[in-house]
Formats: C-alpha cells, sequence, structure tokens
C-alpha cells in the first residue's frame, strides 16, 4: 500500500522520519514497498533499536534520528532526576553511539546536541528539541544546495548510476546523491540507474520506489550488470552518497560501492560522492582506520544452512573503503573537491 505518506514543501514527498508529541516516528523502511508503516519510539533505547535493526538508515538519517533520541532521552531523564539529568543521561548517549558503528553522522550529532545542552540546568526538553529540529532543517537545506551543486557537474550527461540509497529515505528530505539526481533531472537529465544493492536490496526496495513516489523515471539493474551498463555507454557518471568520508578523500559506503569505482575507471566513466560534512571524519587520515561494521551471516545465507550441522558461512560487511584517488568529484554544502585524491579535502575544512 502507498497511503499516509507525509507531504514536504518542494519536489520530494517521502519523510523517514516525523516528530509528535509522542514520539519519534519512523518509517519503517524494512516493510517497503510492500508495506508503509510508521512505528512511534518515545525513549532513545527504542530509537537505538530503530537505527539498530534498520528501520531508519543512511548516515544522514541516523544522525537525525540519534538527535531526537537525545531529546527523549532529555525529557526522561528531567523527569526522573530534575536538575541532575546531566548525569543520567550518559547512559542513553551511550546507547545510541553503540547502534551503528560506521555511520560518523550519528556521532556528530550526538556530540552537537551534547554541547547545545552543555550549561541547561533546567528542563532540557525544549532546548534539546530545538536543536534536534535544527539539524533535521539544515540537513535538506544542505542536500537542497548540494543537489544544485552537484547537477552543475551533469549538465552535458544523460545516464547516470547510483547505489543504494541516498534520498529522502536516507537523510532529512531531498537527499544527497539522490538529491543531485533529482536537480539534474530538473535540468535535462534523462536517464536513471539504481543497483538493486545487495543483500538488503535497498535499490530495488528503497530508491525506485521512492523516485515512483515523485514521479521519476528510473531503471533498475542487477548489481552485477553494472559492468555491461557502463560499457554499453548509458551512463556517464556514478552517484554514491557516503556514510564516512577521511580527511585524505576515502570514502566509507555501502559495500559494492568499492567494485562500481574500480569498473567506472577502466570503463571512463566518472564517479562522484555526495554528502555533508558532518560526513567527514577529520580524525582519520585515510580509510584503513575506517571501523566496517559487519553484520549477521542470515542476512546473506539462505535459512537452508542456519544449521549446526552446516559447513557454510557467511562473509557479511555492509560497508567497503572506496579510495580518494577513484573519486572524481566530492560534493558538499560547503562546495566541491575534484580529484581529491590530488590534495584530500583541505579546501572545505
Amino acid at each position: 500500500m502507498y497511503t499516509n505518506i507525509p507531504s514536504s514543501n518542494g519536489d520530494d514527498t517521502v519523510r523517514a522520519m516525523l516528530w509528535t508529541d509522542s514520539g519519534l516516528q519512523v518509517l519503517d523502511q524494512r516493510r517497503l514497498p510492500d508495506e508503509v508503516v510508521y512505528e512511534t519510539f518515545d525513549s532513545a533505547a527504542g530509537v537505538a533499536e530503530a537505527i539498530r535493526s534498520m528501520r531508519v538508515r543512511g548516515a544522514p538519517a541516523i544522525g537525525i534520528a540519534a538527535a531526537y533520541g537525545v531529546v527523549l532521552a532529555a525529557r526522561q531523564r528531567y523527569a526522573e532526576v530534575g536538575v541532575q539529568w546531566h548525569e543520567s543521561i550518559r547512559e542513553d548517549i551511550d546507547i545510541l553511539a553503540a547502534s551503528r558503528p560506521t555511520a560518523v553522522n550519528l556521532f556528530w550529532a550526538l556530540d552537537k546536541i551534547q554541547e547545545g545542552l552543555r550549561d541547561v540546568r533546567r528542563d532540557p526538553a525544549q532546548d534539546a528539541l530545538q536543536l534536534a529540529k535544527t539539524i533535521h532543517q539544515d540537513d535538506i537545506d544542505a542536500n537542497r544546495y548540494m543537489g544544485e551543486l552537484g547537477a552543475e557537474i551533469l549538465t552535458k550527461c544523460e545516464g547516470v548510476l547510483t547505489h543504494c540509497n541516498t534520498g529522502s529515505l536516507a537523510t532529512g528530505g531531498y537527499g544527497t546523491a539522490l538529491g543531485v539526481i533529482r536537480s539534474a533531472t530538473r535540468q535535462g537529465l534523462k536517464r536513471i540507474f539504481a543497483t538493486e544493492t545487495r543483500p538488503w536490496q535497498q535499490g530495488a526496495r528503497l530508491t525506485v520506489w521512492e523516485l515512483q513516489q515523485d514521479s521519476i523515471a528510473a531503471t533498475l539493474i542487477a548489481d552485477s550488470a553494472a559492468a555491461s551498463l557502463m560499457r554499453s555507454g548509458a551512463v556517464q557518471w556514478v552517484i554514491v552518497g557516503a556514510d564516512r568520508i577521511t580527511a585524505n578523500g576515502d570514502v566509507a559506503n555501502k559495500i559494492g560501492t568499492y567494485s562500481l569505482a574500480v569498473l567506472a575507471r577502466n570503463h571512463g566513466v566518472k564517479f562522484m560522492v555526495v554528502a555533508p560534512t558532518s560526513t567527514i571524519d577529520w580524525s582519520l587520515i585515510n580509510g584503513e582506520a575506517i571501523e566496517i561494521e559487519q553484520r549477521a551471516e542470515e542476512e546473506l545465507l539462505p535459512a537452508y544452512y542456519l544449521n549446526d550441522q552446516s559447513c557454510i558461512d557467511a562473509w557479511n560487511p555492509v560497508f567497503d573503503m572506496t579510495p580518494a584517488d577513484l573519486i572524481d568529484a566530492i560534493v558538499t554544502e560547503k562546495g566541491v573537491v575534484h580529484k581529491p585524491g590530488d590534495g584530500g579535502l583541505e579546501s572545505i575544512r
């Protein structure tokens, strides 16, 4: 069913989360495209579980959800202990921080909202909510600006390929890589291709569903068809998001991104990464230091092999690392870094 999707101001109609007085409403992305179901979480632990279970996913969206999780924690802890809430909220922050290890936006958002509440001694709920709403709106504004910056690079491009989901479902709204594609479509981009994105099928379940909601035509391909698509000449750019970017421009993103970058270089196809600067981890010199999350083998293995008698297991990294020298442009809300492999990201620091 395709009902009860909240409208937004602009040309993207999907929202991954909504704040209400009852708590944070999260669109359960595991159930798309067959069902559109919002669940309400009224505690920091609940929001952490929504992130951990991939009800909410995408680095910017994870950060925003965590910020709202702090709002819920602040409200609860003040009700329990009054002005001593600063000490007791630490446990909630730790629970939220442990929900997903790779997306740096999570830790950025937690740090930002904690800094904003540092000197608050009264009931912190309203201050926390204003901070979370600002983080949310700033993300939407940044995405729209990045969309325009990226679209300018694609002025003569007729076809693009994107991987995973980087749209309104993965952000506060509009999207990062998909935001660039939205903007470029208005300027004449003719063909959009999306990988199915194994093993969670974010491209098949989320990206093309989201585009359909906004009447943007797209073509789905199997992950293994990417090389043949590039060889055909149908695409001139691959456009992806990021979960963490290091100071030299290395990028951690959905598993399969590295493969696409290697294929793109071999076929003369350009490669663009689109992400807000909150995704940049300036403390890491390069991508070798990024912790890559490993998820459960049952997400990959057929049920037939999930027994004590089986000699088959699975290796299931959810991200990989793409070296900066395979990337032609990194688009952020502070500007575009061309050829990050030549000098890192200092120009936007």
